[in-house]
């Protein structure tokens, strides 16, 4: 048998009732002033680069769980907002080289230009899908913002040594200066000479035919390798050999190299190599068709061609031409133009045609994206929510290209914005109407007492 509890009770009851949706219209008013915020971000940053939406989600309050309680007392909304970090925006083509954007996943090392020390292995790393970068007055690339372009520089040789990928110690300010000059060394060489047959023969004069070879020192000095090649005149017949040998101008003149040059006079493979006889200097690979010199700078690899092989030295007829001579190496140049390829390596080019790598830009990336912390200028840094950074190779693992003359556009969507700033409008009214009907309740509530 239930017991009455009079009717105190009974209007305490209705109080809270009535009171609970009061907070529930107040939670409402709150939720949807976080998503107003929100949707006046995005629509604010719809032409901002790199920028990523935010997200205002709600879920709902639960006081009663009890079901059959004869009493309800409304619970009302939170709201939660997030950074969705993990779309991307539409790639927008510039026409600075050094605008650079990610076409997939993965961002860009950067720090703030603020206490920017030579060393960086102290730093902080922040994160961007996207930058305007420049060189200020020292040569480090840096956005108007003031974010600087991480990289790992080069070897002399172009090539990236092995770094930790899962810190910051290998990472460094990218600098470039506009006057600076480099020369390219020359290194290998490929030599395509026709030596006439005529001369070997019994009867021929036997004069020693010079061919002489710029190459680049390593200052960027011009050399030459000059290179003689004397018959071997027989008393009858033909020898097909020639002795082959090479001075270096770098040397005083000097001999780095003697060979003895015996050429096929078969139907099949006549006027190609049959074999090279090393006399001094370095081997010759037949497995290659090269020779290993050393010149004043160094060693320096000349290809004459593979034994039986048409596109190397020769022996035809009866002319003494050079039909292909190629080499690697430039002179000392100036810079004239700075860009990235797809695989993040920054590359100059001088006005000597040479090319030479000078950093790499690595891809860094997370487990969670949408973890990470959003900052100024969108940027990023890690969290505990994101995981721990891996730096990867442009294009390998689960990251994107890198991509020169484009900037990445903002992720917003106007029209969708527009359209929840009206659900958003209605439902701030509905809200408050609550708020005002509730009012109006607890005021009839007071009546009752008069």
């Amino acid at each position: 048998m239930g017991f009455d509890k009079g009717p105190s009770s009974r209007k305490a009851l209705t109080n809270m009732t009535i009171s609970s949706s009061l907070n529930a219209g107040v939670a409402g008013l709150n939720a949807n002033a976080t998503r107003l915020a929100t949707i006046s971000d995005n629509i604010a940053n719809s032409g901002t680069y790199g920028y990523k939406r935010a997200n205002a989600d709600f879920q709902s309050m639960v006081i009663t769980q009890s079901q059959g309680a004869g009493v309800y007392s409304a619970g009302g909304v939170r709201a939660t907002s997030t950074r969705m970090i993990d779309e991307r925006g539409a790639l927008v083509g510039t026409s600075n080289a050094l605008d650079i954007a990610v076409s997939g996943r993965g961002m860009l090392p950067v720090t703030s230009s603020v206490g920017l020390k030579d060393d960086f292995a102290s730093g902080s790393m922040m994160m961007t899908t996207t930058g305007s970068f420049r060189p200020d007055s020292n040569g480090t690339l840096r956005t108007e913002s003031g974010l600087v372009l991480l990289g790992w520089p080069a070897n002399a040789d172009g090539t990236i040594p092995v770094l930790p990928r899962d810190t910051v110690s290998g990472l460094k300010p990218v600098t470039i200066n506009a006057n600076q000059q480099a020369g390219d060394p020359t290194t290998a060489m490929k030599l395509g000479v026709n030596l006439p047959a005529t001369s070997t023969v019994a009867g021929a004069a036997g004069d020693t035919l010079p061919l002489s070879v710029e190459y680049f020192g390593n200052l960027g000095t011009s050399e030459a390798l000059d290179i003689s090649f004397a018959p071997t005149v027989p008393s009858t017949g033909s020898s097909n050999e020639w002795t082959m040998i090479i001075k270096d101008s770098a040397q005083a003149g000097a001999v780095i190299g003697e060979y003895t040059l015996t050429f096929d006079n078969t139907r099949g493979a006549g006027g190609t190599l049959l074999s090279v006889a090393t006399v001094s200097g370095g081997a010759y690979s037949a497995t290659e068709g090269k020779l290993d010199l050393l010149v004043a700078g160094g060693p320096l690899t000349m290809t004459i061609g593979r034994l039986g092989d048409p596109n190397g030295l020769t022996q035809l007829s009866d002319s003494f031409a050079p039909t292909s001579i190629t080499k690697n190496g430039s002179p000392v140049g100036s810079l004239t133009a700075v860009e990235v390829d797809e695989n993040g390596y920054i590359n100059a080019t001088y006005d000597t045609g040479f090319t030479r790598r000078l950093y790499q830009i690595p891809m860094v990336d997370v487990p969670n994206l949408n973890g990470l912390v959003a900052l100024n200028n969108q940027t990023y840094k890690i969290s505990p929510n994101s995981g721990s950074f891996f730096l990867w190779d442009a294009g390998d693992g689960p990251t994107g290209a890198v991509v020169g003359y484009a900037r990445e556009g903002s992720t917003t969507d106007v029209a969708a914005e527009l359209t929840a700033l009206i659900q958003t409008q209605r439902a701030y009214s509905s809200n408050a109407k609550v708020i005002q009907t509730v009012d109006e309740m607890l005021q009839e509530t007071t009546n009752i007492k008069r």
